[in-house]
C-alpha cells in the first residue's frame, strides 16, 4: 500500500522513542499495511527476530496493540492480527461517526481561525488535486489527514485518543476496498462544508454534515464487503 500510514504521536517533551514505541510503530505498521496480514499468528520470539529487538518491548508493544484491538494474545502461541468482518466495520463506523461528528461540534464552537484549520483545509485540497491525477493513494493519504486534523483539533484529549483507536481499527478495510468504490468526489465537497460551518461558528451544521458524511462512508464500504463477499479484512 503507497497511501501513508497513520502513526502514533510521541508524547509532549519527547525527541526519541523508547524501545516500546519503536516496537508498537513497527508492528502496528506492518499490520495496517497487511505485512501482518489478518489472521497472521507468530510466537512472540518471532516478533522480536523480526523486528530486530530483545523479546520485553515486543512484549509490551503487544500488550498494547491487544488493548487497541489489532492483535490478540494466545497463551504459549504468541499474536494474532485480529480480522476485520463487516459487522465489525459496522460497529467501528458507528462509533467513528458519533466521535468525529461531536469532534466537528466542538471545533465548530471555538470559532477557530483560517490558520488553525489549514491542516484541514490543505489536506482537502489535495484530496481533489489527486482525483484529478487519478491518484487513489494520494487521496487516500489526504482524506486520512483530514479526519486526523479534525479529532486533533477538537479540544477533547480523550476524544481524540478514542477516535483514533477507532479509526486504526478498520484502516486496513478502507485501504482493500479503496479501488473497488466509485470515485470518491463526493468527500472532498462535503469536507469544505464542514470546513464552511466550522469557520462559521455553526456547530448544528458541521455536526450534522459529518454525521451524514460518515454515514454514507460507512453504508458504501459495509456494501462492498456484502458485494464482493469478503469474509475478513
Amino acid at each position: 500500500m503507497n497511501a501513508s500510514t497513520p502513526q502514533k504521536s510521541l508524547p509532549a517533551g519527547k525527541n526519541k522513542p523508547s524501545l516500546v514505541e519503536r516496537a508498537y510503530e513497527s508492528i502496528k505498521k506492518r499490520i495496517l499495511d497487511n505485512q501482518y496480514y489478518p489472521g497472521y499468528q507468530a510466537l512472540e520470539k518471532d516478533v522480536a527476530e523480526d523486528l530486530g529487538m530483545s523479546r520485553t518491548p515486543v512484549r509490551e508493544a503487544l500488550i498494547q496493540l491487544k488493548h487497541e484491538g489489532l492483535v490478540e494474545l494466545i497463551p504459549r502461541r504468541g499474536m494474532r492480527v485480529v480480522p476485520i468482518v463487516a459487522d465489525d466495520m459496522q460497529e467501528i463506523y458507528d462509533v467513528l461517526t458519533s466521535l468525529e461528528s461531536m469532534a466537528a461540534e466542538l471545533l465548530a464552537r471555538r470559532r477557530p481561525d483560517a490558520a488553525v484549520l489549514e491542516p484541514m483545509k490543505a489536506a482537502t485540497r489535495d484530496m481533489v488535486n489527486a482525483l484529478e491525477e487519478d491518484d487513489l493513494d494520494g487521496w487516500a493519504a489526504a482524506d486520512e489527514r483530514f479526519h486526523r486534523a479534525l479529532i486533533d483539533l477538537c479540544g477533547n484529549r480523550r476524544l481524540a485518543n478514542m477516535a483514533n483507536t477507532v479509526r486504526d481499527q478498520g484502516y486496513r478495510a478502507r485501504m482493500v476496498t479503496l479501488r473497488l468504490r466509485d470515485k470518491p468526489f463526493a468527500s472532498a465537497d462535503e469536507h469544505e462544508q464542514v470546513l464552511k460551518a466550522i469557520e462559521a461558528g455553526d456547530w448544528k451544521t458541521a455536526r450534522d454534515v459529518h454525521y451524514e458524511h460518515r454515514k454514507r462512508a460507512s453504508q458504501e464500504l459495509t456494501g462492498i464487503l456484502e458485494k464482493y463477499r469478503l469474509p475478513q479484512l
